[in-house]
């Protein structure tokens, strides 16, 4: 059973699926959100969660480099709420601080043009987020 991976924000979702024996992370898709229409976000992570047989959801959760949670945070929280309550299926929330600037300077350093990595940043994030989540898993054993 593969992790889905998720970078939540308010114009973009980043998913990463992990492979079947959970060790690496690789990039799906970047989901443009629907401002009013919701269910269609989560139509779309449902499809994705069929399609990659999926067993657990990792959620990026933005802190405040002192580790408050601010409103982006918030918002994720909910969302992962939502997400719990629709599929039935663990939904766990990761700190993802500065997963989207690591995400950026990969992208930089493999010269990547800057309208490229628009379109990719949200998907390499949520990548970064999905494996930080899995090596974490390993080390725990």
């Amino acid at each position: 059973m593969k992790v889905l991976g998720l970078d939540v924000g308010t114009k973009t979702i980043g998913v990463a699926v992990s492979d079947a024996l959970g060790w690496t992370a690789q990039g799906v898709e970047t989901i443009q959100r629907h401002r009013d229409k919701e269910d269609k976000d989560f139509e779309r992570i449902d499809e994705l969660i069929h399609e990659n047989d999926v067993s657990t959801i990792v959620v990026g959760l933005p802190k405040n480099m002192n580790g408050t949670i601010g409103p982006s945070g918030e918002m994720c929280q909910s969302f992962a709420d939502k997400l719990r309550k629709r599929t039935n299926l663990p939904v766990e929330l990761v700190d993802e601080r500065l997963s989207t600037v690591a995400a950026e300077r990969m992208l930089v350093s493999a010269d990547v043009s800057r309208k490229k990595r628009k379109k990719v940043i949200d998907k390499m994030a949520a990548v970064m987020i999905l494996q930080g989540y899995l090596d974490g898993k390993q080390s725990r054993g």
